[in-house]
């Protein structure tokens, strides 16, 4: 995602978890990647220079080869089993969001294919906030 070329994990445990370092070091991009995850629809939203979405994918470095998607994995904690109906027989859910360029993204919870919009409810039920 953006200037993630490797998998990245950020874990964002009960109570306050701050994202802090240099300026360039992507900060930004952590956030913009929940948001992008959570069905976010506006490139100039995720600081898109082209005002495409493709724009979240990787464009390379002089070092490294431009990527040809980008794709976020929240996983959320459900041992409490009160997630929505649909999703609540799991102790995890898992929401994957990917992008290929030029094609579209692509919607899954725990591996089955939705829609965006189910994803906009599955975080709506769980009272996320934007």
């Amino acid at each position: 995602f953006k200037s993630f070329v490797d998998k990245t994990e950020l874990d964002i445990s009960k109570g306050l978890t701050g994202i802090v370092g240099p300026n360039g070091c992507g900060k930004s991009n952590l956030v913009e990647a929940l948001r992008w995850s959570m069905g976010e629809t506006s490139a100039k939203r995720m600081r898109g220079g082209s005002g495409s979405m493709d724009d979240v994918i990787f464009n390379g470095t002089e070092k490294r080869p431009a990527r040809n998607f980008a794709e976020v994995t929240v996983v959320l904690d459900n041992t409490t089993h009160t997630a929505p109906g649909p999703y609540n027989e799991t102790d995890e859910i898992e929401v994957i969001r990917r992008i290929e360029r030029e094609k579209g993204s692509d919607y899954k919870i725990n591996s089955k294919p939705v829609r965006a919009k189910d994803v906009n409810l599955l975080y709506a039920d769980l009272m996320s906030g934007a």
